[in-house]
């Protein structure tokens, strides 16, 4: 089960999955039906009958949690390094304009603490912290908002009513409105 904050599940909601396979594992030792069992426990059937395989192979401790599917790379400590980095901007990096890409962010890890990271791991690393994606406002300089304000009130309307009125026609076009 995954979140948009791209972690996966919190210690709490993993102890009380494993609770909840270590009680299907109770009810398979009393001879308990899958379906039974999924509606005691409010979980689907599909999910019964896997915890059944594995309770079937491995017994009880076969249910057990296996801790987090990975741990992270970088430490707390070596991430608010990175943010102290990434706040110093781009420019002291090397790069000439002030944007950072997934690509740069990338590069300063493999620069300061000597990992390799995907381009998509380096988005999850910095989701799973609390960063968004910032995508900058594409706006010519050019642009004069008061004239586009000025457009869309005198000439939009007028532009607008160039449609056909929407009325009962008919589907026929040698005979319009016959009956």
């Amino acid at each position: 089960m995954r979140y948009p904050q791209g972690g996966g599940l919190t210690a709490e909601r993993q102890q009380f999955r494993e609770e909840l396979r270590l009680k299907t594992a109770e009810m398979f030792a009393q001879g308990e039906a899958s379906s039974v069992i999924a509606r005691d426990l409010r979980v689907s059937v599909r999910s019964v009958q896997r915890w059944r395989r594995m309770w079937d192979e491995g017994g009880p401790r076969a249910l057990r949690s296996q801790g987090p599917a990975s741990l992270p790379r970088l430490s707390e400590k070596q991430f608010a390094q990175l943010e102290a980095e990434l706040a110093k901007g781009p420019a002291a990096h090397g790069w000439e304009d002030q944007r950072w890409t997934l690509s740069r962010v990338k590069t300063v890890i493999g620069r300061r603490f000597h990992l390799t990271y995907t381009v998509q791991g380096v988005r999850k690393l910095l989701v799973r912290n609390g960063w968004s994606c910032q995508v900058p406002a594409r706006r010519a300089i050019e642009r004069d908002d008061e004239a586009v304000a000025g457009w869309v009130k005198e000439v939009w309307p007028c532009a607008e009513d160039w449609r056909r009125p929407v009325e009962p026609g008919s589907s026929s076009r040698t005979k319009p409105d016959s009956p």
